[in-house]
């Protein structure tokens, strides 16, 4: 069920980088098109959400459905690349998106496949303002497209239940990511659509920790992304350098 009202105060909500989104929404699910570098991204992101949250909550991660009777929110959704993986390992899942035409495309990719996922058109300002709240929020590729990054961390953490956890992945602010993932991706290799990213938003690791400290989160885990030539694959790393994923608790 999507909502139709949209508050006034939402610092984080980028209309250029929506615009941007919701033209591609078409190939959210196209494991060669313009979002093809998280397709292949996802097999990692989800072990690294998958040990560091069945360790938080004492959940068996070789189990079939793992994390059956948590929720989870993912913020900025797109497709829901990561929103039906989640919700077979047993999360009850609430996937969320300022983007309109993407939730739609998500919405219809879950009916085809049978994938029990609620969306929803929302910020996580609006979602923050409403009632309920998660064990896990995932943002996942979002914060270096949000117009206020204070004000979308502290939506965010206010999301999450006590004890629980939030998970991102962005890319750093380095000389090493303005030409590995900004000119390499989008205009030497094309990976990603040329104009998909703009360096100068782009969050290192200390000022991401910093606002999530402010926000009331402790960070507990960050965890560089290198990519394998060889293998052609993505593998953690602790070099930060360009993508990183970060984990944080609240208390």
């Amino acid at each position: 069920m999507r909502s139709t009202q949209r508050p006034t105060d939402e610092p984080s909500r980028d209309p250029a980088e929506i615009a941007k989104f919701a033209a591609l929404a078409g190939a959210w699910w196209d494991p060669d098109g313009a979002f093809a570098a998280l397709h292949r991204l996802n097999p990692l992101r989800l072990r690294f959400l998958r040990d560091i949250a069945a360790a938080q909550f004492g959940r068996d991660r070789q189990a079939l459905a793992p994390f059956a009777g948590l929720s989870l929110v993912d913020i900025g959704c797109g497709g829901g690349l990561l929103s039906e993986p989640l919700a077979r390992m047993g999360f009850a899942v609430l996937g969320i998106d300022a983007a309109e035409d993407g939730i739609r495309a998500a919405e219809a990719h879950a009916a085809r496949t049978g994938t029990e996922v609620a969306y929803r058109c929302a910020t996580a300002e609006a979602l923050a303002a409403a009632p309920g709240r998660f064990d896990v929020v995932v943002a996942m590729e979002v914060i270096e497209h949000v117009a206020d990054v204070e004000s979308f961390l502290c939506a965010s953490a206010a999301l999450l239940k006590p004890g629980g956890l939030f998970f991102a992945a962005t890319i750093n602010r380095t000389l090493k990511a303005l030409a590995l993932a900004k000119l390499g991706a989008e205009y030497v290799l094309g990976w990603v659509p040329p104009g998909t990213h703009d360096w100068q938003k782009f969050v290192t690791p200390r000022e991401f920790a910093r606002h999530l400290d402010t926000a009331g989160l402790t960070v507990t885990d960050t965890q560089g992304i290198v990519f394998d030539p060889l293998a052609w694959a993505w593998r953690s790393s602790r070099d930060t350098d360009v993508n990183y994923m970060i984990v944080a608790r609240r208390d």
